[in-house]
Formats: structure tokens, C-alpha cells, sequence
């Protein structure tokens, strides 16, 4: 494959889940800028890099419906809406609320928190919160969840 004109390269590519929120970018000393993007609009990139970009989305999509990943990304209390909102940014895809509460309360991976929100201006709902336990064993075993 000719990924990179001048001579032959091997690339090993990484990617993990964090939140922008918590993380202020600095540029180093390779790069004159850094900046945090959305993955579907994304600026130019060079070589194969939108395809080695691409295959890590499907890895994460594979991983996201057999393993619970992810969740570092959510406060440690969380309504089911903030849970599927993280599901259908990584599957990019729009979930049926039903559908998806009764399959995520089926793994028996979240504890009530016996807790609402607060502060809300609609109807507050429900938090939760990950059993370390349940998410061990699933992690370990996997399941399948399908959209």
C-alpha cells in the first residue's frame, strides 16, 4: 500500500474515551495547534489518516454493543437520557427510548440512585448510577446489545 509516498511507515494508532470537558489541550512541541473536533467534521486529513481515523470508529461501535465502555464519559449520577445520548454519539445512530431503557435495565448494570435530578426545567428524572460489579462481570463476559 502506498500510505505514505517517500517510504515505507507503520502506523500504530490509539484512541481513548475522554471528555473534552475535563481536558484543556496544549499544542506540543511537533504541533503549533491542537484542538478538539467533532469526528464528522473534521478538517483535511493527510495520507490514510480519516481511514485509520474511521476504522477506530467501527472498533468502538463493535465495542460499544459487547462491552460496556464509555462510561467515564458520564457523571458519576446520570439519567438513562445522558446514558443513550452516549450510546447514539458512539453509534451514531438515533435510539428508540423504549427500547433502549428496557435493553440497558435488562443487563442489570445500573443501581438507582433513589435520587432526581435537580435544577431541571422539565420534569426531573430518575439518576443512576454503574454497579461496579455487574459492570466487571459484563466487561469480562460481554453481551450484545443490538440497535
Amino acid at each position: 500500500m502506498n500510505r505514505y509516498p517517500a517510504e515505507r511507515v507503520v502506523t500504530v494508532a490509539y484512541y481513548a474515551l475522554v471528555s473534552a470537558y475535563d481536558y484543556a489541550l496544549m499544542a506540543g512541541f511537533s504541533a503549533s495547534e491542537a484542538d478538539w473536533f467533532n469526528v464528522h467534521d473534521l478538517p483535511p486529513l493527510v495520507f490514510d489518516h480519516q481511514e485509520i481515523l474511521e476504522y477506530g470508529i467501527k472498533h468502538l461501535q463493535h465495542e460499544v454493543r459487547h462491552h460496556p465502555v464509555g462510561f467515564n464519559l458520564l457523571p458519576e449520577k446520570f439519567t438513562l437520557l445522558q446514558l443513550q445520548e452516549l450510546y447514539e454519539a458512539i453509534l451514531d445512530a438515533k435510539l428508540d427510548k423504549p427500547n433502549f431503557r428496557r435493553k440497558i435495565m435488562k443487563m442489570n448494570l445500573l443501581t438507582t440512585c433513589n435520587e432526581k435530578q435537580q435544577g431541571v426545567a422539565h420534569r426531573a428524572a430518575n439518576l443512576y448510577r454503574f454497579d461496579k460489579n455487574a459492570y466487571a462481570q459484563l466487561t469480562e463476559q460481554g453481551f450484545t446489545f443490538e440497535v
